[in-house]
């Protein structure tokens, strides 16, 4: 008992620290980015139909295009509308090309992308226009039914699960002082 009560609190302060990083990770939904591997198994290259790839998809801010492709030949440009559609790489708003063949665009506004590969690759179909939208809002719970006897599992696990935390990070302060 005596080692109990000598304890200097910084293994109760480490546990309270580490109980509320888990009550956070636990109430807190996890949202996360996209990487894009621009063309999939195929990767930047002529004679692939972008449109077709991304039709399926949604691109949302934070999100990234990472483009796999021939470094010695072809680039990643970005253009604006009027330049996507002619293959006009003249005047690229942005250079993403970095000469490594593995490129990533970042999309962190909201807004439309159109991305480009010049020297003439642009016309094989190198091209590829993206609209990158806000995340949706997360889905909003149920109410609790009223002539229900107990909350739902889902309402019930954000606050229990943290609550036994609690619960136990005081016990252990408790056992440690006194």
């Amino acid at each position: 008992m005596e080692g109990v009560k000598g304890g200097n609190g910084f293994g109760s302060l480490a546990m309270v620290v580490l109980v509320l990083m888990c009550a956070e990770m636990v109430m807190v939904p996890g949202v996360s980015a996209t990487r894009w591997i621009v063309g999939a198994n195929m990767g930047w290259t002529t004679n692939v139909n972008y449109t077709v790839w991304a039709q399926d998809k949604h691109f949302y801010n934070g999100d990234w295009l990472f483009f796999v492709y021939d470094r010695n030949q072809m680039n990643v440009l970005e253009v604006n509308k009027t330049d996507y559609e002619a293959c006009n790489s003249d005047h690229p708003l942005h250079n993403w090309t970095t000469g490594a063949g593995r490129d990533v665009v970042p999309l962190n506004v909201t807004r439309n992308y159109y991305i480009i590969s010049g020297k003439g690759f642009c016309y094989g179909g190198m091209k590829l226009a993206v609209h990158v939208e806000n995340l949706p809002p997360p889905p909003t719970t149920s109410p609790i039914n009223e002539k229900s006897s107990s909350p739902s599992l889902t309402s019930r696990g954000k606050f229990v699960l943290p609550m036994v935390f609690a619960i136990g990070a005081v016990w252990d302060a408790f056992l440690r002082f006194w």
